[in-house]
């Protein structure tokens, strides 16, 4: 089976089971245009361009996640040390880290826990059920209100939660200070102004 079969296949089977189109694209950090084509594969369509990644080995042992999270604490730092940024070194500092849900949240977690921060958990609003979708921070964990934030994804598949969250983030009063990632889809240097640190950047060479 090629990997665009299984990737058929995945995409059809979460639909099965009740997942939005929304939910298909983040849990396979696809664009909603590469899910569509996958779920409905027209006839004579050209496939979206579009890169799949798969870190499951990675996110699915806990010791590589944490060891992932290192790196990106490490990344980050090094970058400002060496003033690779436009951010100073006091610019830097945050006190909180906003875990995006789904996959943003176990790499926030053991980053927060490791630079002493605050974890806060924001939720799109594409998983949102309402028929108004609005993004939201969990109640259950920090607040944002007045705090610095660096943002934790796994992907940037198109940015557009990540504008999202910046914008939510300095509606409530809090200062976004930069986005750390491991994958970047689409080679976004800054959201709105704020820096975007990836481990990796993807780039389709045509």
């Amino acid at each position: 089976m090629s990997s665009l079969d299984e990737l058929i296949n995945k995409a059809q089977l979460l639909l099965s089971e009740g997942h939005s189109q929304e939910q298909i694209a983040d849990e396979l950090s696809l664009s909603m245009e590469t899910v569509t084509w996958l779920l409905t594969q027209q006839p004579g369509a050209e496939a979206p361009k579009d890169v799949h990644i798969d870190w499951t080995v990675v996110s699915s042992d806990a010791e590589l996640i944490d060891m992932t999270a290192m790196m990106l604490i490490h990344r980050y730092f090094s970058a400002v040390e060496r003033g690779d940024v436009s951010l100073n070194a006091e610019e830097a500092e945050f006190d909180t880290v906003v875990g995006i849900s789904l996959s943003g949240v176990p790499l926030a977690t053991l980053i927060a826990e490791e630079t002493g921060s605050r974890l806060a958990i924001y939720h799109p609003a594409k998983h949102s059920p309402a028929e108004k979708k609005i993004g939201s921070v969990s109640g259950s964990f920090a607040g944002v209100d007045g705090k610095s934030c660096v943002i934790v994804d796994d992907v940037i598949t198109t940015g557009k939660t990540l504008h999202e969250v910046v914008d939510y983030l300095r509606a409530h009063g809090a200062r976004p200070v930069a986005i750390w990632v491991l994958f970047d889809k689409r080679d976004v240097r800054t959201v709105e102004g704020v820096p975007v640190f990836p481990l990796c950047r993807i780039s389709r060479i045509d």
